[in-house]
């Protein structure tokens, strides 16, 4: 079976994307899983691979096409934003177009059929505004760079997969903003993908807004019989194993020892925490939804290591794992 091609983009330039890029190419062991292309600035790996040590040569190019994958190399289509220089560990407006030219490059070279997938280093949203691109996040960018009305966000690590029905927006928001639709097609969006990885039926858990799922109406204004039981039942109806609301505290418990494959969290920091307690160099983020495969590292730029070259590749091992592990198999 052929490698497939993964489009890495370089993220803020500077964070510690580059650098992690260049330490993650170094392993034999990536080496042998896909065939990496990245989406940057050739100068700033140059400079990433002298501060991390390692021996990869950086060859620009033009675009993937002209990639040979040559043992010790790193091929990148080369868009040269960045200056001879540029400051780690700073917000940097320079670094935040680049971030989005990046992005940009790579779903064009996917929609072009040269690359198979995209993972993603970390990018700044207060960069990416400074630049003039006001989204929140990688996210909702590719979204409407692959004209795409509604994505999930899900998190993967070994012991627990999570997809969100909000992610970005403040919590008195992301409450109005769930309705029974949203949460059935996020339910939907993680069964089909599930279903796609190999797993024939998921056990998929909702979690509940308010604590202990409102108690039969002790706690909150009856949310979870108005937002979110109609969903469940609607995919309940259709076969699917779906279970809930139920009180995320011991849904996720549930979840970590193995009695669902999957849980559908209301808001951000409700899905977020227990993967990032579980280690942010494990967890991986999957754009659910997108014509393209995207993963993602689950950690941000580190302005503050960036540039010390002791940045932990593993979340990006593992992204582009997860992105070969998707790929379509194909001769790109």
């Amino acid at each position: 079976m052929s490698r497939p091609t993964v489009a890495i983009t370089m993220g803020d330039a500077s964070g510690i994307g580059p650098e992690i890029i260049m330490k993650a190419l170094a392993r034999p062991d990536i080496a042998a899983l896909c065939r990496a292309v990245v989406i940057g600035d050739a100068e700033r790996l140059r400079e990433a691979g002298a501060i991390v040590g390692t021996s990869l040569t950086v060859r620009p190019i033009a675009s993937p096409g002209e990639a040979v994958h040559a043992p010790g190399t790193v091929e990148c289509v080369d868009l040269g934003l960045i200056p001879p220089g540029h400051p780690f560990g700073q917000v940097s407006p320079v670094s935040g177009e680049g971030a989005f030219r990046y992005i940009e490059r790579a779903v064009q070279v996917v929609q072009a059929g040269q690359a198979a997938a995209i993972c993603t280093a970390p990018l700044s949203k207060e960069a990416l505004h400074a630049a003039g691109h006001k989204y929140p996040g990688h996210t909702e960018l590719l979204a409407e760079l692959t004209g795409t009305p509604e994505v999930s966000m899900m998190l993967v690590s070994p012991k627990l997969r999570v997809i969100h029905v909000t992610t970005h927006i403040g919590l008195i928001d992301a409450i109005a903003r769930i309705e029974p639709g949203l949460v059935e097609r996020v339910i939907a969006r993680g069964h089909d993908t599930l279903v796609k990885a190999g797993i024939a039926n998921p056990r998929i858990g909702v979690c509940a807004i308010n604590p202990h799922a409102g108690e039969n109406g002790l706690f909150g204004r009856g949310e979870e019989a108005e937002k979110i039981t109609p969903a469940v039942e609607a995919c309940r109806a259709k076969g699917w194993r779906v279970e809930g609301p139920l009180p995320a505290d011991t849904l996720f418990f549930l979840a970590g020892r193995g009695d669902y494959d999957i849980v559908v969290a209301m808001y951000h920091d409700q899905g977020h925490g227990p993967i990032k307690v579980l280690g942010l160099e494990a967890g991986v983020n999957i754009t659910v939804g997108l014509p393209v495969i995207r993963t993602s590292v689950d950690h941000g730029t580190a302005f503050d290591i960036a540039g010390k070259g002791i940045a932990d590749e593993g979340s990006l091992v593992e992204a582009l794992r997860q992105a070969v592990d998707l790929a379509p198999r194909r001769a790109v």
